[in-house]
Formats: C-alpha cells, sequence, structure tokens
C-alpha cells in the first residue's frame, strides 16, 4: 500500500500526525510525506505526486481531487480526510470513481457541540465578566444577574452531526426544544426531544439560539434583518456554524442595540480585523473559531482514519465515511 500525506511542516500537521499515528501510518505501507515546507501541496505538486499512491490523507488548505488531478491517480481508492467537511476537498468524478471519501467529521461533530456548551453556559452565567472583575480586584457585579440553562426554550438552526450531539448534550437540561431545518422528520425530531419549528418561531420565542447549519449557496445570508429583529429581550445567540449564515449588516446593527446577548466564534472575514466593532460590543463574547476539534482530539481524528483504512483492506465495516449526497451539503470552506 502506498499513503500520500498531503498536509506539510507545522502544527496542524505535528496535531493531526503526531508520533504514534506516524507509526500506525507507516505500519501499513510506504508512506511520502509533503516536504515542500508548506502546509499544503499546489495542485500541480499533487497531481505530480498521486500517480501511485492508493490511499490519499488530506487536510485543511489542500487542493481537491478534481478531475485534472484524477487523471494521474491512477491507483487511488481511500481519500482520507483529516478535516471535518469535505464538500472543498472532493469531487463528483470522485465518488463515480468508486474511491471511499473518509473524514474526522463525526469526532469534529462530538466536539464542536461540547465547545458550544461551554460557550452557551458561560455567557448565560457572564463568567467573562466576573473574571474580569474578579482580575481587576472586583468582585461580584453590581448588576450581577446570570442565567441558566435548565428548562430554557433552545432553538437550534440546522441538522447534522453537530446538531445530534448537541442535543443529546442539552438532554441534561431538559429544555424547550426546537428544531429548524429541511433535513429532520417529525420522527427524528422526537427522538431527540425536540420539535420541528420555523425560523420565525425560534428567534422570535427562544431564549437560546444556537446556529448549526452547513454553509453553501443555499444557506449564505439566511439569517437576515428580519430574523435577527425578532430575537426577544436578554435571549442569547449562538454562532460556531459559519459568519456566512448571518447577513452581516443586520447581525451588526441588532448586537449594537443590547437588547441580547451573543456568542460569536466564526466571521465574514478571519481573522477578525483588530480594530472591528465587534470587539467592543457589551454583551456579545467572542472566541477564534475554535469550538472544536480541540487539539487533543486531533490525534484521535487520524487514529481512526488510520482504522477505517485497516479495515477496508481487510473488509471489515468502517465509520466514517462520506456520501456524496451528504459531502454536498457540508460547509465549504
Amino acid at each position: 500500500m502506498k499513503i500520500l500525506v498531503s498536509v506539510g511542516d507545522g502544527q496542524v500537521k505535528d496535531s493531526f500526525f503526531t508520533p504514534r499515528t506516524i507509526q500506525k501510518l507507516e505500519a501499513m505501507g510506504t508512506v511520502i510525506y509533503n516536504k515542500t515546507g508548506r502546509q499544503s501541496f499546489t495542485k500541480q505538486e499533487l497531481i505530480d505526486n498521486i500517480g501511485d499512491v492508493d490511499v490519499l490523507f488530506s487536510g485543511w488548505g489542500t487542493p481537491a481531487v478534481d478531475r485534472d488531478v484524477l487523471q494521474h491517480a491512477d491507483r487511488l481508492k481511500i481519500h482520507a480526510h483529516t478535516g471535518g467537511s469535505v464538500a472543498s476537498y472532493v469531487s463528483k468524478e470522485e465518488y463515480d470513481r468508486g474511491i471511499i471519501v473518509l473524514s474526522g467529521n463525526d469526532i469534529f461533530a462530538k466536539s464542536v457541540a461540547e465547545g458550544c456548551l461551554c460557550y452557551t453556559l458561560m455567557s448565560l452565567r457572564r463568567n467573562d465578566e466576573f473574571l474580569a472583575s474578579m482580575r481587576s480586584g472586583g468582585w461580584r457585579l453590581e448588576n450581577g444577574w446570570n442565567h441558566g440553562l435548565i428548562g430554557k426554550k433552545v432553538g437550534i438552526v440546522g441538522f447534522g452531526a453537530i446538531s445530534r450531539y448537541y442535543m443529546q448534550l442539552l438532554s441534561w437540561f431538559e429544555p424547550d426544544l426546537y428544531i429548524a431545518s429541511r433535513y429532520i422528520t417529525e420522527e427524528e425530531a422526537r427522538r431527540f426531544g425536540a420539535k420541528r419549528a420555523s425560523l420565525d418561531k425560534i428567534f422570535s420565542e427562544c431564549d437560546v439560539i444556537s446556529l448549526h447549519a452547513a454553509w453553501n449557496k443555499d444557506t449564505e445570508g439566511m439569517i437576515g434583518e428580519e430574523l435577527m429583529k425578532k430575537i426577544k429581550p436578554g435571549a442569547l445567540f449562538v454562532n460556531t456554524a459559519r459568519g456566512q449564515l448571518v447577513e452581516k449588516d443586520a447581525l451588526y446593527r441588532e448586537l449594537a442595540t443590547g437588547r441580547f446577548r451573543a456568542v460569536i466564534d466564526v466571521y465574514h472575514d478571519e481573522p477578525l480585523p483588530r480594530e472591528d466593532e465587534l470587539r467592543t460590543m457589551p454583551g456579545v463574547m467572542l472566541f477564534p473559531h475554535m469550538a472544536g476539534p480541540t487539539f487533543d482530539m486531533r490525534e484521535q481524528v487520524t487514529l481512526r482514519l488510520i482504522q477505517d483504512v485497516e479495515n477496508i483492506y481487510a473488509g471489515r465495516p468502517y465509520r466514517d465515511a462520506i456520501p456524496y449526497e451528504y459531502a454536498v451539503r457540508m460547509s465549504v470552506q
């Protein structure tokens, strides 16, 4: 078996391809590494290296396996992507060739759900403000009202792996749970203790609104001014999905009113510009696009992909395949 790792030197490679994973990878066959000193190959470099490769391990920023690449990939059987979404890294031609596409999506989703719960609780309890007060020599805030998640009305926008894990985590808090998605049936919603609802209902009635939809041409700007204006006073708006789901001007205008709190982890422009007004808005908690996966989970992603490759070659069941119909619904990068 010949394996190509298209992820080049740097923190991304070091966190996914640890000594432990490299040992397991090299035990499976001959491994060719990206030695360019850059995080990703150019498309031409991928073409030059993929000729007699059986298994490709790709990562963030690496070229897509498109028609041009496939013309030179005469032996490729498995494409294992160490990221979550594969939308920017695969092609219909790849699936038509019968190449098995794997990704770390399941582990990513579990970790993002954990991050979303952490962010939500931090904002509801106003932990950032209390921490700032303690660091500056203060104590409890004069207006120190905070809130919990138990029994709240929570609205989930989008249904995928992250939503599934997040709703499982929320179950302990016994929320009044609603979900807006064309991909979930009433029966599926009930299995998660949720009810299907419109975006209007979620934005106008819920105490917590959490975005989990994929970003693609159908969802870009799906949350506009009309919906943002419906958010009730004191509610919490959480976006750990993609900034492009929300109309930027509408988001900024409504946040500036101070009517509701927000946790923002993703932005229209990343990194968020130093002078961006979001940085100074009260009641808005900002994170630098890191809801998940945590670094300790990156090794687990690669180990599971390696196990899947071993299982495929041994004719055993494998866990992390991404069907084409799911791949095209995932977020673009």
